[in-house]
C-alpha cells in the first residue's frame, strides 16, 4: 500500500479512528533529510502493508497538524495507536530504528 497524504479533512477518518498502528513522517519538499527519508518509509508502507497504516504530513501545506504535534524540525516521526502518540523521532532514523518504533 502506497502512503497517504494525511490533511487535517482526513486525519480523524484515517489517524485517530484508525484499526492498526499509524506510522506519519512530517516532511517538507525543501528538506534534504526528509528526502533521504522517503525511501525508508515508502520500503515500510510496503513491507507493513495490511499490518500498519503509513501516512506523510506535508507541514508546509498542513500548518495546523504540525503545530498540533508541536514540531519543531523535520523529518519527524510518529507512531500512533488508538488514537495516541506512542513513539516520536526527529531526524533520519535507519528502517531498523523505525521499525522497532512500530513494535
Amino acid at each position: 500500500m502506497k502512503e497517504i497524504n494525511i490533511t487535517k479533512d482526513n486525519f480523524e477518518s484515517e489517524v485517530l479512528n484508525s484499526d492498526k498502528p499509524v506510522l506519519l513522517d512530517l516532511w517538507a519538499s525543501w528538506c534534504g533529510p526528509c528526502r533521504m527519508l522517503a525511501p525508508i518509509v515508502s520500503q515500510i508502507a510496503e513491507e507493513y502493508d495490511g499490518k500498519v497504516k503509513v501516512g506523510k504530513i506535508n507541514v508546509d501545506d498542513e500548518m495546523e497538524l504540525a503545530q498540533a504535534f508541536n514540531v519543531s524540525s523535520i523529518p519527524m516521526l510518529v507512531v500512533m495507536k488508538d488514537g495516541k502518540v506512542t513513539q516520536t523521532s526527529v531526524g533520519v532514523r535507519p528502517k531498523a530504528q523505525i521499525e522497532a518504533m512500530l513494535k
